[in-house]
């Protein structure tokens, strides 16, 4: 059974998105001088946080930075805890390469999402991504033939959360979600290729979506 110790050889992707997601966190509550308000009194914060109208034009980076800008200390803990319980489960299956493609899918589905649906509201996190890890994790256990009930069950913990919780996104979990469900089965093939073709497509797909969501003729008229 890998440990925590081990964790940066067998999953470094996953460490390494961990400490990425942990860094910019620091750099930003050191300049908002908060852990538990990083975003608006940080320069880090307010220029890679998700905002429908600041993405239009030199913005677009936005859609894939919001993945590693946590709003507080609370929410930047729960989601590496996540992230080091069930991304590094999927690395080790996908193989390091393919889980970062994926990882970058899910995360730009997930803005994706929110710009299609929540357009003017501040979003920032890597939720969205990590539901798209637990999609992967069901298929991952099926193909393992291993029970289904754990990964089912967390899903529909962490769905009945961001739907009876104020204050979580919503759209961007969702996305994130069905992102997830539809890369699973292709994404978890016994054939590297088609990993790397499935999670490159998805990526590719979820940045087409965004610029399509933010050109003049589509942006919301508030």
């Amino acid at each position: 059974m890998p440990t925590l110790r081990n964790l940066p050889r067998t999953a470094p992707a996953t460490t390494a998105i961990t400490a990425i997601c942990t860094l910019v966190f620091l750099v930003a509550a050191l300049q908002a001088r908060s852990v538990t308000d990083v975003v608006w009194d940080s320069p880090v914060g307010t220029h890679t946080i998700l905002y429908g109208p600041e993405v239009y034009g030199a913005g677009y980076l936005r859609a894939l930075t919001a993945g590693f800008m946590h709003l507080d200390i609370t929410h930047l803990f729960l989601n590496m805890f996540m992230l080091v319980l069930v991304g590094a489960e999927v690395e080790r299956f996908l193989g390091s390469g393919p889980f970062v493609v994926a990882w970058v899918a899910g995360v730009l589905w997930a803005s994706a999402s929110v710009l299609a649906f929540s357009f003017t509201t501040p979003t920032a996190g890597a939720s969205g991504a990590l539901y798209m890890l637990m999609a992967l994790l069901i298929a991952i256990a099926f193909r393992r033939s291993t029970d289904l009930r754990a990964p089912l069950a967390l899903v529909a913990v962490n769905v009945a959360y961001t739907l009876l919780s104020p204050g979580v996104s919503l759209w961007g979990h969702l996305g994130g979600l069905a992102a997830g469900a539809v890369m699973a089965w292709p994404l978890t093939s016994e054939n590297v290729r088609t990993r790397w073709i499935t999670a490159g497509v998805a990526a590719a797909a979820a940045c087409v979506a965004i610029w399509a969501l933010t050109i003049p003729s589509t942006v919301p008229v508030y």
